[in-house]
């Protein structure tokens, strides 16, 4: 078991810098979005270069079009944020002294959750103001294949849970 607590440690802290950098990312756009700091249009204003902070040096490549930075570019920066983020509450659970408790059940169901019942709506919502590629749907089809693995775990972890509470298991 220590085996998996390492491993757990190791994908939580990636998950966590992950996590930070998407949604740092996507506060960066933000605000350069909507001040036009360090944005620097090109080719005719077709596209736009969101610049490092305080460099010329190009960061971030995106199209000049609303459609596009909104379903394109800030939804997926804000969407793998939070599924990093919720991916580094699910590793924290197999690091923790006790497996089986309620806070590890509510970690594993917000992962679920999310999903089974994000990607797919994003996705559709997203294709009717910009093209949708084939990849993006198979994406779609692993985060649900990912949160019925976790669902499955989640129910495990209540058997776990209620045995615990006859028996008193540790990890």
């Amino acid at each position: 078991m220590n085996q998996t607590r390492i491993i757990s440690k190791i994908l939580f802290y990636i998950c966590c810098i992950l996590s930070v950098g998407y949604l740092i990312t996507f506060v960066y756009s933000i605000l350069c979005l909507a001040t036009d700091f360090s944005v620097v249009p090109y080719k005719d204003g077709q596209y736009l270069h969101i610049n490092y902070p305080f460099t010329e040096s190009p960061f971030l490549n995106i199209e000049n079009n609303h459609p596009y930075i909104m379903f394109s570019f800030l939804l997926v920066l804000i969407s793998y944020g939070i599924f990093f983020w919720l991916s580094a509450g699910v590793f924290r659970v197999f690091f923790r002294d006790k497996l089986f408790t309620k806070k590890n059940i509510g970690q594993l169901k917000r992962f679920y959750l999310y999903n089974i019942f994000i990607p797919l709506p994003l996705v559709i919502i997203a294709s009717f103001f910009v093209e949708v590629e084939s990849i993006i749907w198979g994406l779609v089809f692993i985060h649900f294949m990912l949160g019925i693995f976790c669902l499955f775990l989640a129910n495990i972890f209540k058997q776990g849970l209620h045995l615990q509470n006859e028996q008193d298991l540790f990890i």
